[in-house]
């Protein structure tokens, strides 16, 4: 019985994927800020990638200090 309720409720879940409308026709004029232009809107992601190395960097350096801590006490 909950394998058929589960299977209904699914059912009817992955139908309504289906009934999505198509997504609008971009404008003629991209040199404006329409929707033909790069994804992003031309937004830097210089910065963001280095902040996200370094924060990455100090998590894997904290952890190897910790493993290098524990090893040594042990």
């Amino acid at each position: 019985m909950k394998t058929t309720i589960f299977l209904v409720f699914f059912l009817i879940i992955s139908s309504l994927a289906v009934l999505a409308q198509a997504p609008p026709t971009p404008p003629s004029n991209a040199s404006n800020g329409g929707a033909n232009g790069p994804v992003g809107g031309n937004a830097p992601i210089g910065s963001g990638i280095t902040i996200m190395l370094v924060l990455g960097a100090a998590w894997a350096g904290k952890k190897a200090y910790h493993n290098t801590r524990n090893e040594e006490s042990v």
